[in-house]
């Protein structure tokens, strides 16, 4: 069997609860900051839509050289934008994930500046490192936010405290 049989369940399960929480987002609130480290609800919500895009710059390539990009982060500064923007960035990624072969999935990927590389690890493990776990991890501080906030938001595994009985 394919190992991309056995990812793809997972992959549109938790992708499908990004997107409900994603679309539970209050626009009046986008500029809140947990602390002045932390990012804005609106950056940290554009970069949850933005990580999708890591399944083609994995998938499709042997590295990411952070000092050959020119990176600018994404700024959707409404609901309806950063869904339209996730859901592009979606179809991409689904389709790679039905199409990826287990050779491919055993590559070495290499995330590096330059010189300095940061690692390297077969695709397989970026890809649940660095693309699904990430994700659950920005959703996760994501909920803190609309928790602090007293703002309801979609369970991702079951009911929230805002559906207790």
């Amino acid at each position: 069997m394919k190992l991309n049989e056995f990812l793809l369940p997972e992959f549109l399960y938790e992708t499908a609860n990004t997107r409900k929480l994603l679309a539970s987002l209050p626009e009046e609130h986008f500029g809140y900051k947990s602390s002045e480290k932390a990012m804005s609800l609106s950056q940290l919500a554009n970069h949850i839509a933005e990580i999708p895009t890591w399944v083609p710059a994995t998938f499709l390539y042997p590295e990411l050289d952070f000092g050959k990009i020119k990176y600018e982060a994404p700024n959707h500064s409404t609901v309806t934008d950063l869904l339209a923007y996730y859901d592009k960035n979606m179809e991409e990624a689904t389709q790679l994930m039905k199409e990826v072969s287990n050779e491919t999935l055993q590559e070495n990927w290499t995330m590096r500046n330059g010189e300095t590389i940061y690692f390297t690890m077969p695709k397989l493990s970026v890809y649940r490192t660095f693309i699904m776990n990430h994700t659950i991890h920005h959703r996760g501080q994501l909920t803190a936010y609309l928790r602090a906030l007293n703002v309801k938001f979609p369970g991702m595994y079951g009911p929230t405290a805002d559906d207790a009985m």
